[in-house]
């Protein structure tokens, strides 16, 4: 009977010391939910996970990243493993064919990849109604393209998600061949920075046109408006001629000058060329784009690769009108539309973002 006490004590002591002495493991993270996908819609309540955290909507969401925006609260870290011992984030239902899916729906296709909703439909397959699918992955961003030859950052594909709606005259073959005109136009800097100025073009091209469906201005009241007769050489297409064009909407007798200087081509005699020739227009983007600091103090072009931010290209291109809280819905506009397409491109955002 002692010595069973003894032995009994002796096993307490040696509890007691494993206790004291072996350091307490710490208290798991919680496991992730499904990667925030910033074409898919939250509700409240919803979860997602985003750079190590979970986040919970509280209200209606959709391309607002979590962390940038109140609509998110931060549930804390997680540790990239769903519950029930599924590999990272991608645990979704299989593809059902003729099953109705509503934008932000993600299945898992026989094929083993997996899609996400871009638009409602009543179970089109995702390999084939691609303007309904799209691939999806566990990181919440859809995989990255490899550059094409020639070295541009943006795939033709990438550039028709960031698009789905665009008017056919802004073509991918017109941009890239506007290429050569600025050859240090998201080709200068780490592929971070490339990717970057690439998607803060995009993103204020889209702004401008609506997601590239206006070539020209739709208000025509103003067209009389852009003829500047202090210029020495006049408006020799006349008076109304230099509307808003292209994808960064050229206007004014003195830009199409400038502009058509630059490129060598005479824009001021004819200024629908820019409306006629989709690598015209595009020329003309990347001729503000690399060259003015319009309201700004700098080129968008330097903004982004001397890493001044997003914010500048903004002020940039209509600071007067847009930044210091003159028109912040116009500012998050586009911010929304840079975090997509950076999202697209597989990068990261980067810093001051507003104006």
């Amino acid at each position: 009977m002692r010595q069973r006490a003894l032995a009994l004590f002796a096993a307490m002591v040696s509890a007691l010391a494993l206790t004291i002495f072996l350091p307490a493991s710490s208290a798991s993270a919680a496991s992730c939910a499904a990667g925030w996908n910033a074409s898919a819609v939250y509700t409240g309540g919803n979860t997602a996970s985003y750079n190590g955290h979970n986040w919970s909507a509280k209200w209606w969401t959709q391309g607002e990243t979590p962390g940038s925006s109140d609509v998110w609260a931060d549930q804390g870290t997680c540790d990239g493993s769903t519950p029930g011992g599924g590999s990272g984030a991608c645990d979704y239902p299989a593809w059902v064919a003729g099953r109705a899916y509503v934008t932000g729906n993600i299945v898992k296709y026989t094929d083993g990849k997996f899609y996400i909703a871009e638009h409602d439909n009543p179970g089109y397959d995702p390999v084939i109604s691609t303007w309904y699918w799209e691939p999806y992955n566990c990181t919440g961003t859809p995989p990255t393209d490899p550059p094409p030859a020639g070295g541009f950052v943006v795939s033709e594909s990438q550039f028709n998600q960031m698009f789905p709606s665009r008017n056919s005259f802004y073509t991918y073959s017109g941009l890239t061949a506007a290429l050569s005109a600025y050859p240090g136009f998201a080709n200068t800097g780490s592929d971070t920075v490339k990717r970057q100025e690439a998607a803060a073009f995009l993103a204020n091209v889209s702004h401008e046109t609506g997601g590239l469906v206006h070539v020209v201005e739709q208000n025509t009241a103003n067209y009389p408006h852009y003829c500047d007769t202090s210029q020495p050489y006049g408006c020799p297409a006349g008076q109304a001629a230099y509307y808003g064009r292209g994808p960064i909407q050229l206007s004014w007798n003195f830009n199409y000058k400038a502009a058509g200087d630059a490129l060598g081509i005479n824009l001021l005699a004819d200024p629908w060329r820019v409306e006629r020739e989709s690598a015209v227009a595009w020329k003309t983007g990347l001729w503000y784009w690399n060259t003015q600091n319009g309201p700004g103090t700098m080129t968008p072009h330097n903004a982004m690769v001397n890493q001044a931010g997003f914010g500048q290209t903004i002020r940039s291109i209509n600071g007067s009108l847009e930044c210091d809280g003159r028109n912040p819905a116009q500012v998050q506009s586009r911010i929304n539309n840079y975090q997509r397409f950076v999202q697209i491109l597989g990068t990261t955002p980067g810093g001051n973002l507003s104006c």
